[in-house]
């Protein structure tokens, strides 16, 4: 298995819900894109673009804090399609689905972190042994 960002599936989720929210952004009018739209792109955009920051640290430590960045992009990604819901913005059905794989992507997220923590514990324990 070739171990690089483009072969991670939390990172490939996030860019492809980030090209989604992006393309339905794309169609609203002046007011809305220049509103809620430019904030729901930025903060959809960071859940991918801090995965790749992380991904590119050399310490554990570095990388998890960029992985915990994304997490937040994505509750705030999630705030913005609940704005959007009680605003009409986007129809309900669309933010459901929406939310759903926002919060699978954090569900992704939570357990990549999982793994790199693990991972620095393991190295270090190899290490203390040496």
């Amino acid at each position: 298995m070739d171990y690089t960002l483009e072969n991670l599936e939390v990172y490939i989720l996030a860019e492809r819900f980030s090209d989604e929210v992006w393309e339905l952004v794309s169609h609203w009018d002046y007011f809305k894109k220049d509103t809620i739209g430019r904030q729901i792109v930025r903060s959809a955009d960071s859940i991918s673009a801090n995965i790749a920051e992380g991904y590119g640290r050399y310490y554990y430590k570095e990388s998890k804090q960029f992985y915990f960045y994304s997490r937040g992009s994505i509750q705030e990604t999630k705030s913005w399609l609940s704005k959007c819901k009680r605003r009409g913005i986007i129809e309900e059905k669309v933010c459901d689905e929406l939310l759903l794989k926002a919060e699978k992507i954090l569900l992704m997220l939570n357990a990549f972190i999982k793994f790199v923590a693990n991972s620095q514990i393991n190295l270090r324990n190899k290490n203390a042994k040496h």
